[in-house]
């Protein structure tokens, strides 16, 4: 992933933690880098994410903040370590894949390496991706013939079933997600907490029959559910 000159760069230095020095990819931030340690309500807001989120990444390994007396504080390796999960969730990432990227960049010796290491896990999302493109090119051509013998039996009325009515709020996250809003932007702009939306996401895609959000998408534009 190329870093914007506009932005600082998180993983351009090792990060040492217990003991061991660790490399991550470089990611831009939109954002310049902290001087002083955040606390949690700061670290979420920085990334657009809940405290529950944070949570669950810790519980799962992802991040280790540092304590000060009962309170969760985090330092710029955080935010690096932070950088990286966040760039991997918004490409549909799974948390287990990050676990295992972690892992492997554990145990990288160099920047380069771990650089290597990162780009080669977004070629394999990016053909993963275009594996799900011909899956959706298939199944609306499916659907496209599907929909030219209704028209033919005059049953066009049936095309679109009740699991398909959506919220006025639902409407517009899918309008959002057609537009490719990221995750954390589409909770800053319906102003929902992160988990909300991602519950929101899950029930959209869910309606659609679909695996993922890009199906979702496709399969509401071939229905003429959100502008083309």
């Amino acid at each position: 992933m190329r870093s914007d000159a506009r932005y600082p760069t998180a993983g351009f230095n090792a990060v040492t933690a217990g003991g061991q020095t660790k490399f991550l990819p470089q990611v831009s931030l939109p954002f310049d880098l902290p001087e002083e340690p955040l606390a949690i309500a700061e670290m979420a807001d920085l990334f657009g994410v809940t405290h529950r989120t944070l949570h669950f990444y810790e519980e799962k390994g992802l991040i280790t903040a540092e304590r000060s007396g009962t309170m969760r504080v985090y330092g710029s390796e955080h935010i690096q370590r932070m950088a990286v999960i966040n760039a991997c969730r918004e490409i549909g990432m799974s948390v287990a894949v990050i676990q295992e990227l972690m892992d492997e960049l554990a145990g990288t010796t160099s920047q380069t390496e771990a650089d290597e290491l990162f780009q080669n896990m977004l070629a394999r999302r990016k053909r993963e991706l275009t594996a799900d493109i011909s899956n959706i090119r298939r199944q609306m051509q499916q659907i496209e013939s599907l929909l030219s013998a209704d028209e033919e039996d005059g049953t066009t009325e049936t095309v679109r079933p009740m699991s398909l009515v959506l919220s006025d709020i639902e409407k517009r996250c899918l309008a959002l997600m057609a537009e490719g809003y990221s995750a954390p932007r589409l909770a800053r702009t319906l102003d929902l907490q992160f988990e909300e939306l991602r519950e929101m996401e899950d029930g959209i895609i869910r309606k659609f029959q679909a695996t993922n959000r890009f199906q979702a998408v496709a399969k509401a534009l071939l229905l003429g559910m959100v502008p083309n």
